[in-house]
């Protein structure tokens, strides 16, 4: 092929020339996305990575590469005539991703486990394998969109982009996506909504086209993560005080691995007011709880950042890039500004947000709109609140870091 003729993917090949690996997970997205490219008619190969033990979770709703969505994947697979591979990646997921699930829970922080699955397993182990297969992409049911963005020596380079469904957006968990995995990625479902996606299924008369979408983290059944904790490491349900941020001492707890910031049910005391988790004092293994005004975050310091911008990181200096950033996968991109300066990178969160946790991610954009392209990203590492709490805070653990 010439360079004049760039397939539906952005490749320069016909599509029956171009190999691609769909990572199918089970679910109805997916499934629409190894469909569609068989439609096109690309070579395309279904595999499923097997992630922990199925035997359990065979019949559970809401999980995902479990025993039943294998199964489903590869009865896709037959219904559109593609060859369909399971790879077992049990030991590897759980190295990557689950044992350091709980180490960050047991730390005081509230981890994103799709986030290192995407970056390891996923996006990491899939994709090196797909490269060994020959193919020339990767293509997942992720909503989400990439478009190329040639730069200088660099003629297959993409950027990020938010979906056209805003309700369905996996930008927040994808941010960690590096330059290298994005240039070999595609997102089909990106210029679709969810709806589609189910109608697409059923013209293709797939047995998904009605099935749940997965809820729960896929390795913690029924949402009861601090049980899987407490299995892999015995020692997190240690107890220690729940203490007020004013120095009160009002109770004892069972395990900080029970507790998130922002938590305002279940904590185990009452003062009257309302009290909420405002910080988890993994060294003394205390519980600090406060009113809702000492959650106000204004400001984060990042680690493990992933950069995707047309700009050096490193250039963006001490006055700051204004961007949007997202702290929750469920909260709307707000206005911020990101500063790099003497290797650390922090950003300012101009209207604050309430129950920020080290362990987050902070996602950043370019807007806070449909077309935003995502910068990228990292975890919070540190957080300081409104100057009152942020005081407050420091001389209540002041004491346990001496």
């Amino acid at each position: 092929m010439t360079g004049n003729t760039v397939n539906s993917l952005d490749i320069d090949k016909s599509p029956r020339d171009t190999r691609v690996v769909v990572a199918m997970s089970g679910g109805v997205d997916s499934s629409v996305v190894a469909g569609l490219l068989k439609r096109e008619g690309y070579d395309v190969l279904g595999v499923t990575l097997q992630l922990y033990d199925h035997g359990a979770a065979v019949h559970r709703a809401g999980s995902c590469c479990a025993g039943q969505d294998i199964d489903d994947a590869r009865r896709v697979s037959e219904t559109l005539g593609i060859p369909h591979y399971v790879l077992d990646y049990e030991q590897r997921f759980r190295e990557a991703v689950i044992n350091p699930f709980a180490e960050s829970y047991v730390a005081g922080e509230t981890p994103i486990p799709c986030v290192a699955c995407n970056q390891t397993v996923k996006f990491a182990d899939l994709l090196a394998t797909a490269r060994d297969l020959g193919a020339d992409a990767l293509a997942t049911g992720h909503y989400i969109r990439s478009r190329p963005n040639p730069a200088p020596g660099h003629p297959g380079r993409r950027a990020l982009y938010r979906p056209v469904d805003a309700a369905r957006d996996q930008s927040y968990f994808l941010f960690a996506t590096t330059q290298d995995q994005l240039d070999y990625l595609r997102f089909p479902l990106g210029d679709l909504s969810k709806a589609r996606t189910r109608e697409l299924a059923e013209e293709m008369g797939l047995v998904v086209a009605q099935k749940a979408d997965s809820q729960d983290i896929c390795f913690v059944p029924q949402g009861k993560y601090a049980a899987v904790i407490e299995k892999i490491r015995p020692n997190s349900a240690l107890s220690g005080e729940i203490v007020h941020i004013d120095g009160r001492v009002l109770g004892e707890h069972e395990g900080i691995v029970h507790y998130t910031i922002g938590q305002r049910r279940g904590i185990g005391v009452a003062v009257g007011d309302p009290l909420y988790v405002v910080h988890l004092d993994a060294r003394s293994r205390r519980v600090i709880v406060g009113p809702r005004e000492a959650l106000d975050t204004r400001q984060l310091v990042l680690r493990d950042v992933n950069w995707l911008g047309d700009a050096e990181l490193g250039a963006i200096g001490a006055e700051g890039l204004a961007c949007f950033a997202k702290v929750r996968s469920t909260r709307p991109p707000a206005p911020a500004v990101l500063r790099a300066r003497d290797g650390v990178v922090s950003v300012e969160l101009l209207e604050g947000e309430m129950g920020v946790a080290p362990g987050q991610a902070c996602v950043l954009y370019s807007s806070d709109g449909e077309e935003a392209r995502v910068y990228g990203g990292g975890f919070i590492y540190r957080t300081e609140r409104s100057p009152e709490a942020q005081a407050m805070l420091t001389r209540l653990l002041r004491p346990a870091a001496a």
